[in-house]
Parts: structure tokens; sequence; C-alpha cells
């Protein structure tokens, strides 16, 4: 186990805009990696639901919206078990590598012509490599800086500008491709994004990141690796074999999925409050602040619920509501997807500015994600407008939905990266890196909970929809700013 000071000494400490050379194998990796991943997205509702003759599966567009659900619910559960790998078995380094390679085979299993099972099975492996990946990479990051180097945050805001410049370019080229020309030619461009990244992570790391993520933070003992493989292997075998029988009998049908993983999106992070809670190492202050931390859980969770559509209901809505000719030119209905991350682009870096700005002055962490539901609610009201006022059957101005994902993002710059600050200051001790993952389950059981949600979307039934979504956000945002008071006493200091 290396020190701090040895690994940041290890790392070159310019090159990248003032900041460590390992910062650009690492911006240029999840760069590629979430173009990638965006990119895959941004066709994947269309290719479940699409006509066979339109080069799609024919799913039923409820089930299409659904598997979109549980498949980003997954995606962020993963991390837990990416995070485990990375700290017991791996390093950051080598377990990121495995993740790119993986999410690589992932795209790759989908750019040849199949049916629903190459789906699945692309699906399991950029699931796990995800989740390798993601919540790895972001702690290289972190060891390229000294705990006390001024450049650390900037650094981070760059790490974070290069996933929005990939999530923003790939709708844009994948998109094109794969509704224009074929959805598997788009996937396989997805494959040679992640490809990209991987021969960067390779060529660069050696010089760049030093000693940064080739260490295992809590390596196993030998006996230790032993029992513990012996376990996993009876659970993964107790896993399929159980699959098998429940697929072969027909009891376990993607409904009947989509509801299990529904479930586990309540039950997880419940027991994980619990044990927490419950726990001696937990002191007393600590049980407070985690009470304070729990509306704060369920404000995240609506939050996503909403933001999260944008990859399937708000996307059948751009495919089958939208008027897409602007003049004589006709816009993909995959662009929009790069509304979300083309707004955060533009509006971080003033929203960065203006909490400095306001100091001692700006809201309270539990008004902020109060201000950011309202918004996430008002992103699904305006979208009864053009209905209410041309029916359901007319096509609607494209303006409708870029102000929805606009007002989405407003409330995602509200509530998302001070949701991850505050996690750091109200999380116990004993348990502070579990509940960095509770917080990132706060997507994870939003996308389980959507699985069902989602089912109930029709153009036919769309005011209802998008109508009682937004009321439920703005009531729950407005209890929280009326619950203000209640919540920073029991947060115990933590502002």
């Amino acid at each position: 186990m290396f020190s701090k000071d040895e690994i940041v000494k290890s790392v070159p400490q310019k090159g990248f805009f003032g900041h460590p050379k390992g910062l650009m194998s690492l911006f240029f990796t999840e760069f590629w990696e979430r173009f990638s991943y965006y990119g895959m997205r941004a066709i994947l509702i269309y290719y479940m639901y699409y006509e066979v003759t339109q080069g799609g599966l024919g799913l039923e567009r409820s089930t299409a919206n659904s598997i979109m659900a549980v498949y980003g619910s997954l995606v962020y559960m993963s991390g837990i078990i990416g995070g485990w790998i990375a700290d017991r078995l791996l390093g950051t380094t080598k377990t990121v590598f495995y993740g790119g390679v993986l999410i690589m085979l992932g795209h790759i299993v989908l750019s040849f012509p199949g049916g629903i099972t190459p789906l699945f099975i692309s699906m399991a492996l950029i699931i796990i490599g995800t989740g390798l990946l993601k919540s790895n990479i972001s702690t290289i990051v972190g060891d390229l800086y000294s705990e006390k180097d001024a450049r650390r945050d900037s650094g981070f805001s760059i790490f974070y500008m290069g996933i929005n410049m990939g999530g923003f370019l790939a709708p844009l080229i994948v998109g094109t491709i794969g509704l224009e020309y074929n959805f598997h030619l788009g996937f396989g461009l997805a494959a040679v994004g992640m490809a990209f990244g991987l021969i960067v992570f390779l060529l660069t790391k050696k010089n760049n990141l030093g000693l940064a993520g080739s260490y295992v933070p809590n390596p196993m003992s030998k006996e230790e690796r032993k029992k513990v493989f012996a376990r996993i292997g009876i659970v993964i075998v107790i896993v399929l074999a159980l699959g098998f029988v429940l697929v072969q009998q027909g009891i376990m049908t993607i409904d009947v999925f989509t509801m299990t993983v529904s479930i586990l999106g309540i039950v997880i992070p419940t027991l994980y409050f619990i044990v927490m809670y419950r726990s001696d190492r937990t002191s007393a202050d600590e049980k407070s602040r985690l009470l304070a931390y729990i509306p704060l859980f369920v404000a995240a969770m609506m939050f996503w619920a909403i933001a999260e559509q944008g990859a399937n209901i708000l996307a059948q809505y751009a495919d089958e509501r939208v008027n897409l000719m602007v003049g004589s030119f006709e816009i993909s209905p995959a662009w929009f997807q790069s509304l979300n991350p083309l707004f955060i682009i533009v509006l971080a870096p003033i929203f960065a500015w203006m909490w400095i700005k306001l100091g001692d002055r700006q809201p309270s962490t539990p008004k902020k994600f109060a201000f950011g539901l309202f918004f996430a609610g008002m992103s699904f009201i305006v979208m009864i407008i053009p209905a209410y006022m041309n029916g359901t059957e007319t096509l609607v101005n494209p303006f409708w939905l870029v102000l929805s994902f606009f007002l989405v993002v407003l409330g995602e710059l509200l509530l998302s990266p001070v949701g991850l600050s505050a996690t750091t200051k109200l999380a116990p001790g004993a348990f502070a890196a579990q509940t960095m993952s509770l917080w990132f389950m706060t997507n994870a059981s939003a996308q389980a909970i959507n699985a069902q949600v989602v089912k109930l979307y029709s153009p036919e039934n769309e005011i209802l929809y998008f109508g009682v979504i937004g009321v439920i956000a703005l009531v729950i945002g407005l209890l929280l700013y009326l619950m203000t008071p209640l919540i920073q006493k029991y947060m115990r200091g933590v502002k």
C-alpha cells in the first residue's frame, strides 16, 4: 500500500491545462465511455419498439419503456459491486479497464442482427461493465491530487465536462446513423467509441497515471479470497439455475423480472438505512443526521424518476408527438437526448459562480432540493400545455420538449451536486463509502419504480400522466420546503 504523497509524486503534475497529465487520460477515457453509453441509449428505445420491418424488435412500447427503466436502474446498482471489486480485489485502474472491455463487448453484441436474447446479453455486459468503470474512474481522478491541492475541484469540473461532452455528441452522431441508416451500425459505432477510450487508457496510463489506482485499498487474504469466491460461485450457480428453471416454466417473464427489480429498488435502500441507524458504530448525532437524510433521499428519488424519463417516455414523445420538420429540414428524435448534457455544459459554470457570489446567503440544502423538485415537476407540467391546447392527435412544436429538458436541468444543477456534498457531510463515519453508494441508489431506485410507472403512459392519456407526476413532484417539493427548519435541526450543525 502506497502513501498519498507517494501516489501524487508518481503522477506528472503538469501537462493538461495546468492539471496533472493523468487527468487527460481519464478525461478522454470517460468521454469515449459516455459517448458509447449515451449513443447506445439514444437509439435503444427505438430499436426495441420499432417494427421488425423497420429494423427493430417490435416490442410493445410499454414493455420497451419498462425495460429501459430497469436497465438504467441496474446500471446504477452495479456500481456497488464495482466499488467492492476495486477495494478488495483489483484496484481501480484494472477494474476500470475490465469494465471498459465488458462495455465494448456489450455494444459489439448489439451491432449484429439478432432477437431479444442478444439484447439481454448486451445489457448484462454493459450493466456489469459500467458498474466496474463508472464509480472507479472518479476515484482515480481523486488520486491525482493531494488533499490540499487547490486544483482538485477544478479538476473534477474538467472531468465532469468530459462526461457531458461525450453525452452531447453521442446522440447527434450515433443517433443519426442508427435511425437514418441502421440500428446495428449505430451500436457498432458505440463499440468503436468505447474501443477508442480503452486505447487512450492503455497507451497513456503508464506515463500519466503513475501509481494512481494501481493499489488495492483493502486487499483480502488468501483465506478470505477462497471463502468469498466459493460463496460468490455458489450464489451465481443458484441464481443461474433458478433463473433457467423459472424461464423454462414461463414463471420468470419480463414483467415479473421488472417487478422484482422494482421491489429491490425499495428494499435495498430501506435495509441500508436500518443497518446504519441501528449500528453501534453510529453515534447519536450521526443517527440524527441519518434521519435528516431520509427526506432528502426521497426527494432525490422523485427528481430522478422524472429526469430519467428523458430516455424512454420523452424519447417516445419526440418520435411520435413532435413535429420534427424545422422549415425544410428534418431533425432526428434522438437529437433531443443531447439537450441535457448541452444545458449542463452551458449552465454549470453559471451555477458555480452563483453559489460563490451568494456565499452564506445561498439557500440551505433542503431548500435547494425543494427548488430542484419544483423545476422537475414543472418540466412535466409544461408537457400538458400542447395537448390541452391542440389535443393529443396533432404534432407539437419541438420547443415544448426543449423547454421540458431545460427545466429539469435547472433542477438537476440545484439537486445533484448539492446531494453529493450533503451525503459526504451527513454520512456516519463508519459508513462513509456505503452512504455514497446510497446516494447513487436514489437514481437506481427511481428507475426501478419507473419500470412500473412508465407502463401507464400513452399519447392518449399524456395529460393525466404528465400532470399527476408533475403535481406529485411539486407537492413533495413544497413539503420539503416547509420541513426545512425541522430537517436542519436534525442535521446537527451540518449546513
